[in-house]
């Protein structure tokens, strides 16, 4: 290995250095936004459904009732329908 050759490459690369542009003082940018009304509407969708709870307890009230009292039953011919059902939609 040649040192002069190694200490050539290096003079160019420390000649060659980078000016880093100066900062305008006197130039104001701004951004804006604007949102389309379907915008605005999935906005206002997304606030209602994070607004909802996540279990209506209207309706499971009821079930947790009879399941912890232990009346709450499946009719196996009901649920073995609605499988059949389930399965032919796929």
């Amino acid at each position: 290995m040649r040192i002069e050759a190694y200490t050539q490459i290096q003079q160019l690369y420390n000649n060659k250095k980078t000016n880093k542009p100066q900062k305008a003082s006197n130039v104001s940018f701004s951004d804006q936004l604007e949102l389309s009304s379907m915008g605005k509407d999935m906005q206002i969708a997304k606030q209602a459904v994070k607004s909802s709870p996540d279990i209506r307890e209207e309706l499971t009230a009821r079930l947790k009732a009879q399941i912890q009292s232990g009346t709450y039953e499946v009719s196996a011919e009901s649920f073995a329908d609605k499988l059949i059902q389930k399965m032919e939609e796929v």
